[in-house]
């Protein structure tokens, strides 16, 4: 029977990916893949971490759909199956077996933690506080504080100003090749 399990990409309530995933392997038969993103971010309260689905508001789960379709239909934190018309599509074992050796290599239980890159030379703009909109080039990064010295021209002059790193807008980087 297990040949005839196939993957499916389900919608799922706002922003209750992993709640479903989690109801869906309760289910005899079924298996969710629903990679996460945990980052820290700033907010009023400080420094906080987060932690989204990669796709947010769907799940992938692969089972016989003969078998549990009403049960994962009516799961807890699911909405139901994506279709197009009236047609449910199903999701290619070959991008699920690449997106989970890809996720594999950098994730722990689904979960990837992302942290921001950036090295001596990039040009960066302050996305808060009194400097904010300057932009400038980082010239040191300092170590284990989540803080670089940037410097900046203002008021004429060149200054060197330390910056914590969530004040800044980073470069983005292509992605490396596999």
């Amino acid at each position: 029977m297990e040949h005839l399990r196939k993957w499916y990409c389900l919608r799922t309530q706002t922003k209750r990916e992993r709640l479903a995933a989690d109801h869906l392997r309760e289910i005899e038969g079924v298996e969710v893949f629903c990679p996460m993103l945990r980052y820290r971010k700033a907010t009023r309260r400080g420094k906080v971490w987060w932690q989204e689905a990669l796709f947010p508001g769907y799940v992938l789960a692969q089972f016989h759909r003969e078998d549990v379709e009403r049960a994962v239909s009516f799961c807890h934190g699911v909405r139901g199956f994506v279709k197009f018309g009236g047609v449910v599509p199903e999701v290619p074992d070959s991008f699920i077996d690449a997106m989970r050796r890809s996720w594999q290599e950098h994730a722990v239980d689904e979960v990837l933690i992302v942290r921001p890159q950036f090295e001596t030379g990039d040009e960066v703009e302050l996305a808060t506080g009194p400097l904010q909109g300057m932009k400038g080039v980082i010239i040191e990064v300092l170590p284990g504080a989540e803080r670089v010295k940037v410097l900046l021209e203002f008021l004429g002059q060149t200054h060197a100003v330390d910056v914590d790193i969530f004040t800044l807008l980073l470069p983005r980087r292509p992605l490396p090749e596999s």
